[in-house]
Order: structure tokens, then C-alpha cells, then sequence
């Protein structure tokens, strides 16, 4: 994996400096000024962290590396959410970057520095959970919510990159100081790796039921369900909803922003830089097969702004209303809970079940976190045919989980699950920029985890 590289590569330039500092310190021997002396102040040693004090710094730590894999825009790349929305429908390229107008385009190569950014998010936040889940264990057990809060980082982070990368996805771990390179493991192992991650938070947290401990199991609830539905078939259907007992509509997980800090990325990417459009139904070459209205459909659940151009000049630019420079955002939440319960009824072949509890999200839309979809819903009436109930749950969930990581997936799954092809599920047909739109549809495994002997690239492009 890339971390073998990153680390050869700093023991490389750790032996360089060392070198040169030797031959400078062997010409001044008989310089004595401290300031020669100082500690570099970048370095953490592993026995710095051996504390309770350095578990708890590990794990606050992890919480970083959730909100930069998910809604945070570091300079000049950003996590999957982002990148996953690119290349399904929810956002248009406005930039001149052309890492994210190939992967609009849906024509990703090998070397596309975000995507390789974006994986490395994921896989850092995995490996840091890693570290703190044995810290607290051995240092600060108590409160085991902080346990189980890790492994929901560790489980969600599996999730991830299952539902955005190819089969063939290596799992390195570095946590423990000594990079132990993964094998190469399919879409499927990817989603039972955060399954078991969600069980091992669960068992950590126990009968905990303070609010905090509480917050920890619904969100480890919802990882695990996300996960058996990817899985698909029966089975982790009827499981997935059992996964879910007890979480609450009103339940969400945020990560926060302050203008100090960092900015909310989806605002920052969007409102902000104007790289990022809101995605429609139309574009400048008319209608867009397979994406849905986020723009035109001026649905309340995905309210936009119109005016001027994007980063490039030439793209219409389309910005949300939803979130704002330091508004939060949920990463996992009651309402992706109903969803799942919703989705559960149509895999059954309940078609009004799966309505009714559309409905009933439409009457009394949630209000956790800054999500509080304004205006009226109108009740949907049923499907009559099995085919066009996917494609109105399809078509619910995206308006209600806009933004939020979810739709490359459940593009994934139309294909992989609901038989699908790919040119009816992902936008086709003339890219706005020039050419035609590839067909990718996931994301390759960067190039860059090479390094990890056991990789050779994606074992398929299959969905």
C-alpha cells in the first residue's frame, strides 16, 4: 500500500538529513549553542503516545481524519464524498483541474492525484482508528464509548471504500509501527470487513445506554446495515433491518466546522471556489441521460442558487443551500436508517411498505443537525410495478441524502444488485466538456498502492 512507499520514502530522507547533518556537526565540533539542540517539533515518537494522555490525542486525531475522508476540502483534493458525487450525478465539474473533469467525465486514470488523495483519507483514517482502539485499550479503556467510537471511524471508513473502489482493494495496516501490506480483497470482503468492524464497536460499547454511549451504537447500527445492503441478497436485507432496532429517526453523527479551522468542504468546494455545480438533468448539450434534477426539480430537500460561472468560466454555476461555511454535516443519521428500512420493504416486493415509509419521511421531514428540508412534500403514490418502485426509491434517497457520500454506491448497486446496466444507471451519452462519457463505475485503485507487492491493479471494472 502507499504507506510502505510514504514511509521508504521518509526513512530515505531521514538517512540524507542525517548524513548531511553529520558531516555539518563533524566541521563545528566545538559549537555548543542549544539551539542546535532542539527537539523537532514534527516528530511523535511511538513511546510519546503510550499514556493516557497520547490515546486520547490519537483518537481525537481519528476524528480529523473522518471529517477530511468525508465533507473536509484540504488544499487542492478532497475526500470521496466528493469525488463519489462527481462521478455519479449529484455535481457537475466547474474546474479547470482536469482530475476531477475525467472524472466527471467518468474516464478516471490510474494517476488521478485526488482519487489517490481520497484513498489515502480513507485508509488513513482506518489505520489511526487502528492505533487508538489498542491506545484506549491498554491506557484509557473508560469510557468504552471512545473504544467503540473508533471502531465506528475504522468500520465506516471500510464502508467507503467499499462502496466507491474496484474489487480489489489491499487493506494494509501500519498502526502498530511496522507496515504489514494487505492482499488484495473484493467489493464484497471490503463491506464484511465493516460489518465486523461495526459488531467489534458494539460489543466494545455494551450496555452503555448514557447519551454518548447511545450517539456510538446507533451509529455502528447504521455502518452495519449500509454494509449488509451492500452485500445485497435476502438474507442481509432482512438483517439490515434488524441491524437497525432501535435507532432513532431523530439520531444523528455530525462532524463540525469552524471558520478557524476549516471550513464546511461542501460550501467551501462549491459555494465558495465554484469547482464543484450542483448536477441536473440538463446541461449546455441538453438533456443529461440517466442523472436526476438536483437543479431544476427545485425539490426542498436539495434547495439551489443559480448565478454566474464556475471555476472555469464556462460552466453554469449552481450552488446549495443546504449547508454553510460552518454548518455540520451528518455522516451517518436516523433518517439513512429509515431508508434502509425502505429499501428493505422494496427488495421484499412490499411496494406500499417501502411508499408508506417514504411518505411518512415526506410528512414530518427529520430536523437532526442543520439538514431541515423547507416547503411541502407531497405524498407519492405507490408504484405499480416493481421496476418503477426502485426507481422512485432511487430517485427519494438522492434528494434526502444529497451530498452526503451516498450515491456512487447506490449507483454500484442498481447495476450489481438491481440489474441495471450501467449506461441506465450512470450518466451518458455527450460530456458537456468534449467527447463522450466514459464508463467507469468506480473508482480504480491508485497506481500508487503498487508499492504494496500484493497489488497489481483492480481485479475487474465490474460495478
Amino acid at each position: 500500500m502507499m504507506n510502505r512507499f510514504l514511509n521508504t520514502s521518509r526513512r530515505r530522507a531521514g538517512f540524507a538529513l542525517v548524513a548531511v547533518a553529520g558531516l555539518s556537526l563533524a566541521a563545528c565540533t566545538s559549537v555548543t549553542d542549544s539551539l542546535l539542540q532542539a527537539t523537532d517539533p514534527d516528530i511523535i515518537n511511538p513511546s510519546d503516545v503510550q499514556s493516557a494522555d497520547g490515546a486520547e490525542a490519537i483518537r481525537i486525531g481519528t476524528l480529523s481524519r473522518l471529517t477530511t475522508m468525508t465533507a473536509s476540502a484540504p488544499a487542492n483534493t478532497e475526500g470521496v464524498w466528493f469525488m463519489g458525487g462527481l462521478l455519479a450525478d449529484e455535481w457537475k465539474s466547474g474546474d479547470t483541474f482536469t482530475q476531477r473533469d475525467e472524472t466527471d467525465k467518468r474516464s478516471i486514470l490510474l494517476d488521478n492525484s485526488i482519487v489517490t488523495a481520497g484513498y489515502r483519507y480513507i485508509h488513513r483514517s482506518r489505520i489511526s482508528a487502528n492505533q487508538a482502539i489498542d491506545l484506549l485499550r491498554k491506557y484509557k479503556p473508560a469510557p468504552a464509548s471512545n473504544i467503540g467510537q473508533m471502531y465506528f471511524v475504522r468500520g465506516y471508513a471500510e464502508l467507503l471504500s467499499a462502496e466507491n473502489f474496484c474489487n480489489g482493494q489491499p487493506f494494509s495496516d501500519g498502526s502498530t509501527g511496522d507496515v504489514l501490506e494487505g492482499a488484495p480483497l473484493t467489493v464484497a470482503e471490503a463491506f464484511q470487513r465493516a460489518i465486523v468492524s461495526a459488531d467489534s464497536g458494539l460489543l466494545a460499547v455494551g450496555s452503555a445506554s448514557d447519551a454518548a454511549s447511545l450517539k456510538i451504537v446507533y451509529s455502528l447500527k447504521v455502518t452495519k446495515a449500509r454494509a449488509l445492503m451492500g452485500l445485497g441478497g435476502a438474507t442481509n436485507y432482512a438483517a439490515a433491518r434488524t441491524a437497525l432496532t432501535g435507532v432513532p429517526t431523530s439520531f444523528s453523527f455530525d462532524v463540525t466546522f469552524l471558520q478557524t479551522s476549516g471550513d464546511n468542504g461542501i460550501w467551501s468546494l462549491n459555494n465558495s471556489a465554484k469547482r464543484y455545480v450542483v448536477g441536473d438533468s440538463i446541461d449546455p448539450n441538453g438533456l443529461l441521460k440517466n442523472s436526476l434534477p438536483f437543479t431544476s426539480a427545485k425539490d426542498p430537500r436539495v434547495p439551489t442558487t443559480a448565478n454566474g460561472k464556475g471555476f472555469d468560466t464556462t460552466t453554469p454555476f449552481v450552488g446549495q443551500s443546504i449547508w454553510n461555511r460552518d454548518d455540520p454535516i451528518a455522516i451517518v443519521d436516523g433518517l439513512d436508517g429509515q431508508l434502509i428500512q425502505a429499501e428493505a420493504k422494496l427488495n421484499a416486493s412490499d411496494i406500499a411498505g417501502m411508499t408508506a415509509i417514504l411518505n411518512a419521511l415526506r410528512a414530518t421531514p427529520p430536523t437532526q443537525g442543520i439538514f431541515k428540508p423547507s416547503g411541502t412534500l407531497a405524498p407519492l403514490t405507490a408504484p405499480l410495478t416493481q421496476d418503477a418502485a426502485v426507481s422512485l426509491y432511487f430517485r427519494e434517497k438522492a434528494f434526502w441524502t444529497f451530498g452526503r457520500g451516498q450515491r456512487l454506491g447506490d449507483l454500484r448497486r442498481l447495476v450489481r444488485q438491481y440489474g441495471r446496466s450501467q449506461d441506465k444507471a450512470y450518466p451518458s451519452g455527450t460530456f458537456f466538456k468534449n467527447g463522450s462519457y466514459g464508463t467507469r463505475v468506480a473508482f480504480p485503485v491508485p497506481d500508487r498502492d503498487k508499492a504494496n507487492q500484493q497489488f497489481t491493479g483492480c481485479m475487474d471494472t465490474n460495478a
